[in-house]
């Protein structure tokens, strides 16, 4: 069996695609002016100075590597094969998303869901290819921070975590269990999953050069919009606020002018 140590660093690893879009928000964070001092407190984020250290450290991670690495990755892989690397991972990432679905009392999501992953994996090619989207069987949500949502955790304060971004205290622990419920997780050796998380990070940061440029670059205080825009999202994820996560774009801005 393998080591429960091993697993909780691929849980890590490979929960870059759960945080991100969000995880890649931050990360993106690079020279955006002089920081902003903190305003009065705000509700839900009474870590407010701290966090916006790690925003920071962030900012400056991102401008030194993360970025460059992304346009390096745009520029030698074309489009097509950036969208089979995304359908791979998005695939690997259905055994999650349907114990999740099992949490929350979704039989019928979490039939679909495995409908999808077998016809993805088979006639898919290893997930190559959204067969399954094409016959009409829509990919799911699902994550351990949703299933507590819906448990009636509350979210907790919120949270910038070095590197992964934005998240709270309830999804900050949703996000290590989800390790521990994806099987996928089991059977990879510790090295296919950190090479698994990491490319899934360069996708998703280089899906957001520009929509995060141009997030960086029209804010005043960077940390409190990207703030308003993650937790807008994540109300829609969790279906609060009468939005869709489906027709809410991880960039859109909640508070710009159009």
């Amino acid at each position: 069996m393998r080591p429960a140590g091993n697993v909780a660093s691929g849980a890590a690893w490979r929960n870059w695609r759960r945080v991100v879009p969000i995880a890649a928000l931050a990360l993106l964070l690079g020279a955006c002016g002089t920081r902003q001092p903190a305003g009065p407190p705000v509700a839900g984020d009474p870590l407010e100075s701290f966090n916006r250290d790690v925003l920071d450290f962030n900012m400056a991670v991102d401008d030194a590597a993360i970025r460059p690495v992304a346009m390096g990755y745009r520029k030698v892989v074309p489009a097509a094969g950036r969208r089979r690397v995304r359908a791979f991972l998005d695939n690997l990432d259905e055994p999650r998303i349907f114990a999740n679905q099992l949490l929350q009392f979704r039989p019928l999501d979490a039939g679909e869901t495995v409908l999808r992953f077998v016809f993805n994996s088979t006639i898919g090619l290893v997930g190559l290819y959204d067969v399954a989207g094409e016959w009409g069987l829509s990919r799911h949500r699902g994550d351990l921070g949703q299933t507590f949502h819906e448990w009636g955790v509350g979210d907790g304060p919120y949270l910038m975590l070095p590197i992964l971004g934005p998240s709270n205290a309830r999804d900050l622990v949703g996000w290590i269990g989800d390790g521990f419920l994806n099987p996928v997780n089991w059977l990879l050796p510790i090295e296919a999953t950190l090479a698994r998380g990491t490319v899934d990070g360069i996708d998703v940061r280089e899906q957001n050069i520009e929509g995060l440029d141009d997030l960086r670059y029209g804010s005043l205080d960077f940390y409190a919009r990207l703030r308003s825009v993650w937790q807008q999202r994540r109300d829609a994820e969790l279906g609060r606020g009468g939005s869709s996560p489906e027709g809410f774009d991880v960039l859109e801005d909640p508070g710009a002018t159009p």
